[in-house]
């Protein structure tokens, strides 16, 4: 069957669309959250359903072409150039169980959704910072969310995972059903096939003492060393970060913030108000503050606490997971990415341990947990190349080298996998014994590597 005749056999399977170059809304429909890369597809199937992605699959495989998977496109690893692109922003359905705790939830579907539902139970699930993020590409490269020192990795309290693999089938993977798929999709999950949904625990959670602090760092210069000191000695319940941001004074942005060079310390406490406000006083003490906003407030208001930017724009970003973090090296990178720098660079340090520290009760490819923090870099392309974006970003890594864990992190609180260096190899993100032990499953279930549009883990052999 030639290529016309396949497009046309596949349009009669799919109940959603099938859209190839040139078709009206197909460049909008590949268009994702990171503007600075877009998949172009030869082929786009907006999935209606599970059997959809069953069909994309399979001409795919028929054709012999690469497969790459987007939903809200916060999680752009690598974009494809040609193949098959199948969006399952369509699988947005959230059922919450309440009495089990856990929340059945498509592809597709968002936090906030996620958040709402589960939210009218008294519980919550363990998303990042920033709401509109898709829940299931953010749980499957491991999810570092608000309540993660006290309830550990998103991936960490997953229940089942219905996934399409490379050879057309639809399963549902449990630890019982097929221990190590469900071990590996859970850290790596987009190189195994096409996740549908997937089951979640939810948490206890419906309020929280949380908010940010901003300061000044022209009155406050050593905050960041200050930060890590007051981190050393925190309950598991506090989850924090502290990101470095030099303002442009440029109008779309407050006031109080234009040309300052601000540090934006965030908090998150399940504990209750007045432990939390004790818990505060070291941090409230380095310094007088331009906003301070931390305070009692539902769960479904946990989106104020980062306000990370809802539209859609180009960014290059970085991580590095580190053992220890001394106030020289805090000094080092406050001056290397403040107004002086010849790229606007963001730097954020987030809190790990506590449960972060500690193994899944049912294991998972998540690795390095001996990180005590996360040193992320983001650069906004304004003006800035990727490559002088992606060395700028190095430079500021570099200063921590000698403290790294030997890791990066996928799935951060914003952006998904995005941000992880393009070139980066795939070692970097699993610990070594983990990524042998990928790349021989991947031999078995994907031996053609056809879901390779993304941190690739390569078929052993």
């Amino acid at each position: 069957m030639n290529e016309f005749g396949a497009i046309a056999a596949l349009r009669d399977r799919v109940r959603g669309q099938v859209l190839v170059p040139g078709d009206d809304g197909f460049a909008a429909r590949c268009a994702g959250f990171q503007t600075a890369y877009r998949h172009r597809p030869s082929v786009l199937v907006r999935a209606a359903g599970p059997e959809d992605v069953v069909a994309a699959v399979r001409y795919a495989a028929a054709q012999d072409l690469p497969v790459a998977v987007q939903a809200t496109g916060h999680g752009l690893a690598v974009a494809t150039d040609g193949g098959v692109l199948i969006s399952t922003a369509g699988l947005s359905e959230v059922v919450v169980d309440a009495p089990a705790r856990t929340a059945r939830i498509g592809a597709g579907a968002r936090f906030a959704a996620v958040i709402d539902e589960a939210a009218r139970h008294g519980l919550a699930p363990l998303n990042g910072s920033a709401p509109g993020v898709g829940a299931v590409g953010y749980v499957l490269g491991g999810g570092l969310g608000l309540l993660a020192r006290e309830f550990g990795y998103a991936a960490d309290r997953v229940r089942s995972i219905d996934i399409v693999t490379a050879d057309g089938t639809s399963r549902r993977v449990t630890a019982d059903s097929d221990p190590e798929l469900f071990w590996a999709l859970r850290g790596a999950g987009a190189n195994f096939g096409v996740v549908t949904g997937m089951e979640i625990d939810l948490v206890p959670v419906s309020r929280l003492y949380g908010g940010e602090l901003v300061f000044d760092l022209a009155r406050t210069t050593d905050l960041l060393a200050g930060y890590l000191r007051w981190t050393e000695d925190l309950p598991v319940e506090l989850t924090s970060s502290v990101s470095l941001i030099a303002y442009p004074d440029l109008p779309f942005f407050p006031p109080a913030l234009r040309g300052r060079y601000a540090a934006h310390v965030r908090i998150a406490y399940t504990g209750d108000s007045r432990t939390g406000e004790q818990l505060l006083a070291p941090l409230r003490a380095l310094g007088p503050r331009l906003s301070d906003t931390v305070a009692e407030m539902p769960y479904t208001e946990c989106g104020a606490i980062y306000n990370d930017p809802p539209q859609p724009h180009a960014y290059q970003g970085d991580n590095v997971l580190l053992r220890g973090f001394g106030p020289q090296q805090a000094a080092d990178v406050t001056e290397l990415v403040g107004p002086g720098s010849p790229v606007p660079c963001v730097l954020d340090v987030r809190h790990l341990g506590g449960a972060l520290g500690r193994p899944a009760e049912v294991p998972n490819a998540v690795g390095h947990r001996s990180a005590r923090y996360l040193l992320r870099v983001l650069m906004p392309l304004m003006g800035a190349t990727p490559d002088e974006a992606r060395s700028a970003g190095e430079k500021v890594l570099g200063v921590l080298a000698a403290e790294s864990v030997g890791g990066r992190f996928q799935s951060l609180v914003y952006g998904g996998c995005g941000e992880g260096a393009p070139n980066a190899p795939a070692t970097d993100f699993w610990e070594p014994a983990d990524h042998r032990r990928l790349a021989v499953l991947k031999a078995e279930i994907d031996p053609a590597n056809m879901f390779r549009c993304n941190r690739n883990i390569e078929p052993a052999g």
